[in-house]
């Protein structure tokens, strides 16, 4: 069967709770809006794509969608599939595409989106992001694509002088709680996502 512009689901939510009580929405959803969906929980495979949409069911994040599966055209889902962002690793970084850091550490998990650490404080010149932005532009290493999120992810290690850099630099965010919180933190990894 060819494949679908847009595919009706049933969305609901997959949330954990003693007792949880959600609506089932119906949405026509965009067929590669699933898609991605599905390469994100399983890779851009098309033999391991196929036998989901047959099935019509599948869980992404808390969200669980459900649809009338059929047999997709082999050759079709292939060349639907090659249109999804591949990983390059070849891609360099680029500071003003990153819409995301992420701080982590053993125990320890920063999210900081480039809204919140960019904002400059009263009288100030630079924000936290311009400095987590130097480390990465030294530092940042290609991982690969993320489908959920539709982003590169890079990766780059905290060396000891980096890590003083942003104990040193975290008094321009914009939360002191925020601030204390990565002072304290034993950090060892600045992950950066970048839009295409």
């Amino acid at each position: 069967m060819a494949l679908p512009a847009t595919i009706r689901v049933k969305l609901s939510s997959e949330s954990a709770g003693y007792i949880a009580i959600t609506p089932v929405v119906v949405r026509d959803l965009p067929f590669i809006e699933l898609l991605e969906h599905a390469a994100a929980a399983l890779g851009p495979d098309p033999a391991r794509i196929a036998p989901i949409l047959k099935r019509g069911s599948l869980v992404s994040g808390a969200s669980r969608f459900r649809w009338d599966g059929w047999d997709p055209d082999p050759a079709s889902l292939a060349a639907a599939v090659a249109l999804l962002p591949q990983p390059d690793p070849t891609r360099p970084f680029q500071p003003q595409a990153c819409s995301q850091a992420i701080l982590a550490g053993p125990g320890v998990r920063i999210d900081l989106p480039r809204e919140f650490a960019s904002r400059r404080r009263f009288l100030r010149r630079r924000s936290f992001w311009d400095s987590l932005m130097n480390i990465a532009a030294a530092e940042a290493r290609y991982l690969s694509y993320l489908y959920r999120e539709r982003a590169d992810l890079y990766r780059a290690a905290l060396s000891p002088d980096a890590l003083e850099i942003l104990k040193t630099a975290a008094p321009l965010l914009p939360d002191a709680t925020t601030a204390r919180h990565l002072r304290s933190a034993r950090l060892a990894t600045l992950d950066l996502l970048t839009t295409r």
